[in-house]
């Protein structure tokens, strides 16, 4: 059976391999390119007595070198696209070796307000976010982190559904992420659809039909002046009446240019990332949900985004020093390309937010699906609609290096909640985490780091890193309360899973002991389901009057003068601390 590091480097070693090969086309492709344009120098030079061939041999020229420009820059994309790949499935490896720190870290997605990303590491240096991303997309990435705080119970089995499916296509994920990783950023997304539903027309309607006569007029032109019915200076004529019509309209011209060009290579990529997602075979609602939202009755959306494509090309065509000037003074060709455009964007400007959103929507879930293929002996939770919130054998937090996790088995039934005890270091947060990514990834239809589970969809909310602001001038204090707060508030209206860690530390350990009892004792009168880590051993004596209070601890216990951890989860009240054998053991007390 194959693993995913070994997937990984087959397909480096192809990829490799393709990659010298385009490299020796592109080698001759340039070489081609070159010999034509010494053609057309020897052309010119030997016939230059011969006004007609030698334009006859610049205008073949010309000709042939753009078609062997279009085929140099499929090369080129090729080359790039390898590229990209070859980067893709290095960077797999890597992560399977727990190296993935020069990845994004998603800072700009933090938000000390929201209900638990910002406590449990979902943002930022070495967190989930950054093990997770792979997409290649400014909205893709939004996408996945909207995913990751929704904090939505809603589809779960839809979601591992498609997961589970795109998982196994492996190929097309990669194909759509190399694909997507050449799109210029410069331009985003959103940016190119506020223009095109804004976008106001300039090109009279009778352009329809006036370059096409005009250019059928400009042909006769160029026959009769080889065939010495015209002069030279009447053909000028001719050409300069058709830039002045062109000049007419220049401002706006520019203006339309400059827009499409900037959203260029965009649209270059997108059409062939509609195509990846139109051609694959999907099985799963959610993912035929999404190809569903790009058919269209009369073709489809990549061809059709493609068809746009073709147009900004030819309109980049006036780029051209050489061949510019002569479409736009023999065809008018800017404004023939100018109303293709503006009528593309009549027909389809409603449409390419909903296609951009899918897009956006697939970079999202083939980073979730690329976790499921890197972690094929993680589970998906059975989703129950009731019972116990979660039953979980062997769970661990996945951000922990495989060698050296302790796994915990823990049930939490509904309206139950825990007080977890334990020494300094011996374990109580790395759970609390456990237990509430689990949930986040759980929800996101992600499989989790567990033997098994049985998960009855719940929300998340959290109190553990709560910072006081100077800005603000709130103390620590306040904004703890505050935070508490709105978690009272928040089980009013909905059902939550409240983790809390060391909560009312701004105060004294009298008043912290009397609010702590009186905050656990409000929370499971609410019917609240959750677990709170202290240090407070007096507020264990809840679990004694309230039955729905659970108290388990984890130990620590110090062995021929060293201090030892099993990092396991047992219940009971934890008994031995560890905070004064340190103070001796660093020298900072005697």
């Amino acid at each position: 059976m194959s693993t995913p590091g070994s997937v990984y480097s087959e397909f480096i070693s192809r990829y490799t391999t393709d990659l010298k090969a385009v490299k020796t086309q592109l080698f001759w492709s340039s070489m081609l390119r070159l010999a034509v344009f010494l053609a057309i120098a020897f052309a010119v030079y030997f016939f230059w007595s011969s006004t007609r061939i030698v334009i006859g041999s610049i205008i073949l020229g010309i000709i042939t070198f753009l078609i062997l420009v279009t085929r140099h820059s499929k090369i080129q994309y090729q080359k790039a696209k390898l590229k990209a790949l070859l980067q893709l499935n290095d960077t797999e490896l890597k992560v399977l070796k727990r190296e993935f720190s020069d990845l994004p870290t998603g800072d700009q997605y933090k938000n000390p307000e929201h209900e638990f990303s910002q406590d449990i590491d979902i943002f930022g240096n070495h967190s989930f976010f950054q093990y997770l991303n792979r997409t290649a997309l400014t909205e893709g990435e939004e996408n996945l982190a909207a995913k990751l705080t929704s904090n939505s119970i809603d589809d779960i089995a839809s979601k591992q559904q498609a997961i589970r499916e795109l998982a196994e296509q492996v190929e097309l994920r990669q194909n759509f992420t190399a694909d997507a990783m050449l799109v210029d950023t410069e331009t985003k997304a959103s940016s190119i659809v506020t223009w095109i539903n804004t976008y106001k027309t300039f090109v009279p309607k009778w352009m329809s039909w006036f370059p096409v006569v005009f250019s059928v007029i400009s042909l006769l032109v160029i026959v009769a002046y080889f065939f010495n019915v015209i002069s030279g200076a009447q053909l000028l004529l001719w050409f300069l009446i058709g830039l002045g019509i062109t000049g007419v309209f220049l401002k706006r011209i520019n203006e339309l240019s400059s827009h499409v060009s900037q959203a260029q290579s965009t649209f270059q990529q997108y059409f062939k990332l509609l195509k990846l997602i139109e051609d694959a075979e999907f099985d799963s609602n959610l993912l035929t949900s999404f190809q569903s939202k790009i058919h269209s009755d009369a073709a489809k959306a990549s061809q059709i985004l493609q068809k746009l494509s073709k147009h900004i090309d030819a309109l980049d065509q006036r780029n051209n020093i050489f061949l510019g000037p002569v479409l736009n003074g023999f065809m008018l060709r800017d404004l023939t390309q100018s109303l293709k455009i503006e009528k593309w964007i009549s027909a389809h400007a409603d449409q390419v937010e909903s296609w951009f959103k899918v897009i956006a929507e697939v970079d999202a879930y083939n980073s979730l699906a690329n976790f499921h293929f890197n972690h094929p002996n993680y589970v998906f939770p059975e989703i129950k609609a009731n019972g116990s919130f979660t039953k979980t054998k062997g769970a661990v937090h996945p951000l922990i290096d495989p060698k050296h996790a302790v796994r915990n088995d823990f049930e939490i039934r509904d309206n139950q909640f825990f007080i977890i005890t334990g020494a300094n270091m011996a374990g109580k947060s790395t759970f609390l985490r456990t237990v509430s990514i689990q949930i986040v990834m759980s929800n996101v239809g992600l499989p989790v780091c567990a033997a098994s589970c049985d998960y009855v969809p719940t929300k998340l909310i959290t109190s553990m890193r709560t910072v006081d602001s100077l800005a603000d001038e709130a103390s620590y204090f306040f904004a703890e309360l505050t935070r508490l707060k709105y978690i009272v508030d928040a089980i009013q209206t909905d059902k939550y899973f409240i983790v809390l860690d060391e909560i009312l530390k701004g105060t004294n350990s009298t008043d912290k002991a009397i609010g702590s009892r009186k905050f656990v004792e409000r929370l499971v009168k609410a019917n609240a389901i959750g677990i709170i880590a202290t240090h407070d051993l007096s507020l264990c004596e809840v679990a004694y009057e309230l039955p729905q209070v659970k108290n388990y601890y984890f130990d620590a216990e110090i062995i021929d003068d060293e201090l030892h951890f099993d990092y396991t989860l047992k219940q009971g009240v934890c008994q031995n601390m560890n905070a004064s054998f340190l103070l001796k053991k660093m020298d900072i007390v005697e």
